[in-house]
């Protein structure tokens, strides 16, 4: 009995403090909610022109997803057909990817082959405006909305790109953007150039049968992996291609607001798994999935990575979906290296680099890149190397190399490889 009365006191005590703490906090809420209907009130009774209430809502939910960070949105229905069309189908537009930095609407990176990198885009360009409107405080998805349309319609863009003391403006006329995100060309005889532009749902797959292909013809030697002004893209995509490369151990892990919110993505073997050496590229507009893919190679001791620091963007986001059919675009979780580096606004850093020039350069150039960048190695080549340059390339592969100083530092890091792996200090 007295055991019971005991359980019974202390059961009466936990509601005494429990019911307060939830009326509490119910309490707080409706004042929350009375707040903001007051407010919606008072711009509908007083504000200089009548204005709808659903886009008021609508622009108070925009208000707070963007106070969040600069990757976290809401998604209308429109906005949420076009993300799908990203991922899975052609689009509509210039083939550009954008993000927020320091409150400016910037160039992430232009997609190859399309009207923005036709036009001359560069990552760290700042849209200013957008068909005349400024782009100060835009939402990302009002930017990208504005930015998309018909194919073979102009959209004018008001550019300020890096050096320039004054902006320019740009018109850009829309074209249908395919979706292909892999590309490969042979530099040499065994030596293949996989280019991923970013990463969507066939990525992994796409990329598997570009190695396909060339292995069933020739052995793979080296393989320099182009992530380039890639902006990342599906995750499950940057870890499946970080999986090819890799037979066991994390690539990548998320982390939530919560301890017990850890996800890890670890590699698995196949028999499709490449072995061959690697050099990854990467630079300012490698971002988010090539982030990932470039820091497990990395951390693996698997690739070695050559070009310029990456953008920095060590988050996930997921889109949760709303009643109406909308969505939001809510920033989850963070991402990390397996060595546990976070790469949100520091980026990967290249382990040899090299700054990308534009201007071809002649074969003492060539050479005297080479010793500057790699003194701490002492590199010997291959002495079955022919001596024309001409008969080992192709005309469209000599002149891509003599136009990429980054690419062609790749191929000689990949040649001399095993003459690398022989060194010894003892």
């Amino acid at each position: 009995m007295r055991i019971n009365h005991l359980i019974g006191t202390i059961a009466i005590l936990l509601l005494l403090t429990v019911a307060p703490w939830t009326s509490q906090a119910r309490d707080n809420d409706m004042d929350s909610l009375k707040m903001f209907s007051e407010v919606l009130h008072l711009i509908e009774d007083n504000y200089v022109e009548e204005k709808d209430r659903e886009d008021l809502i609508r622009g108070a939910i925009q208000g707070m997803l963007r106070n969040l960070d600069p990757h976290s949105s809401y998604v209308d229905l429109d906005q949420l057909r076009m993300m799908q069309e990203d991922f899975e189908g052609k689009f509509g537009g210039i083939g550009i990817q954008i993000g927020i930095r320091d409150g400016n609407l910037v160039v992430i990176s232009p997609i190859e082959g399309t009207p923005a990198y036709e036009a001359g885009l560069e990552p760290g360009d700042v849209i200013m405006e957008i068909e005349g409107e400024p782009t100060q405080d835009m939402a990302l998805t009002d930017a990208v909305n504005k930015i998309r349309g018909p194919k073979g319609e102009p959209v004018e863009l008001t550019i300020l790109s890096e050096g320039s003391q004054s902006p320019e403006k740009v018109k850009i006329v829309r074209d249908d953007i395919p979706v292909h995100s892999v590309k490969s060309q042979e530099l040499e005889s065994g030596y293949l150039h996989l280019r991923i532009t970013d990463f969507k749902a066939t990525t992994t797959e796409d990329l598997k049968e570009e190695i396909r292909k060339y292995s069933s013809e020739k052995e793979i030697k080296g393989i320099v992996l182009d992530l380039r002004n890639n902006p990342g893209g599906l995750l499950d995509q940057a870890v499946s291609v970080s999986d090819i490369f890799l037979d066991d151990g994390l690539i990548v892990y998320t982390q939530g607001r919560e301890e017990a919110q850890r996800k890890d993505y670890s590699a698995t073997s196949s028999a499709e798994d490449v072995t061959s050496p690697m050099v990854v590229l990467i630079n300012a507009g490698s971002a988010s999935g090539s982030e990932i893919v470039a820091g497990a190679l990395q951390d693996r001791n698997r690739a070695l990575l050559l070009g310029e620091p990456t953008f920095g963007k060590g988050s996930v986001q997921s889109i949760l979906p709303v009643a109406d059919g909308s969505a939001i675009k809510l920033t989850i979780a963070n991402y990390y290296t397996p060595d546990g580096r976070s790469i949100e606004a520091e980026g990967v850093a290249p382990d040899i680099h090299i700054p990308h020039r534009v201007d071809a350069v002649d074969e003492d150039e060539q050479q005297q890149e080479m010793q500057e960048s790699m003194m701490q190695f002492h590199i010997d080549q291959p002495d079955e190397r022919p001596d024309d340059e001409e008969e080992r390339y192709s005309e469209e592969v000599q002149k891509l190399l003599d136009e990429d100083n980054q690419l062609r530092m790749a191929l000689e890091l990949l040649r001399s490889m095993p003459r690398i792996q022989e060194l010894s200090y003892n």
